[in-house]
């Protein structure tokens, strides 16, 4: 499957487990065991609001390449359905947005990109 076959909305929709399983591993690798502290951490990274931040910060360090900024404005402005009670429409979206990116890269085969994204992410909450 090639990234301009997928929908913002479907490269969001991987990424989203990417993600997810980038910041598990860290929070086991760091030595995080129990299952409502793990959740709790989780949580700093895979929120809504925690990946609007980090696209922010990205964005404004020119940390993204242009097809990555592209990527992120196809995620954002897909259509994305309903939006979670706890976070508004615009972080939702920019958080749809850097999804969309973690989709592209994890589709194109560039570990090595993710793991970039994931250790400035880890920069930016101060890790």
């Amino acid at each position: 499957m090639k990234v301009n076959e997928c929908s913002g909305r479907a490269l969001a929709f991987l990424g989203d487990a990417v993600w997810s399983l980038a910041v598990r591993k860290y929070l086991l690798e760091k030595g995080e065991g129990k299952g409502k502290e793990l959740q709790k951490q989780s949580i700093s990274y895979v929120s809504a609001k925690s990946q609007a931040h980090f696209y922010q910060v990205m964005h404004e360090q020119n940390f993204l390449s242009e097809e990555e900024e592209a990527i992120f404005h196809r995620g954002r402005n897909g259509n994305s359905g309903a939006v979670p009670k706890n976070t508004d429409v615009l972080t939702y979206r920019a958080s749809t947005g850097f999804e969309a990116i973690l989709g592209a890269l994890e589709l194109e085969g560039k570990q090595d990109r993710i793991r970039q994204l994931f250790e400035k992410a880890q920069e930016i909450m101060g890790d």
